[in-house]
């Protein structure tokens, strides 16, 4: 299964409006991974807090790199998260 990672990923370009909060929802899901994700207030961008195995977080990396079909992708940045987790499952938040 791999080592467990916890990254913050920041998507940016035409990723609000599109469906692409729900498209990572569903693959983080299926994928098993914990965390969340949610617009941000600049109007172009998504983060994504997301927790589990290495190689399935890896996976929805490539799926956000290249989103639903109404998304345009032009950045993806990607971090280690350093703050507290108690997620239990994987949402779209509204703050």
């Amino acid at each position: 299964m791999g080592r467990e990672v916890r990254l913050r990923i920041i998507v940016k370009g035409i990723v609000q409006g599109v469906g692409f909060r729900s498209f990572i929802r569903r693959h983080a899901t299926a994928l098993g991974l914990t965390g969340y994700v949610r617009n941000l207030p600049d109007g172009e961008s998504v983060e994504i807090v997301v927790g589990g195995p290495e190689d399935s977080v890896n996976e929805l990396i490539k799926l956000a790199k290249r989103g639903p079909p109404a998304a345009v992708v032009d950045n993806v940045e990607v971090e280690p998260y350093e703050g507290e987790w108690n997620f239990t499952g994987f949402s779209i938040r509204y703050d």
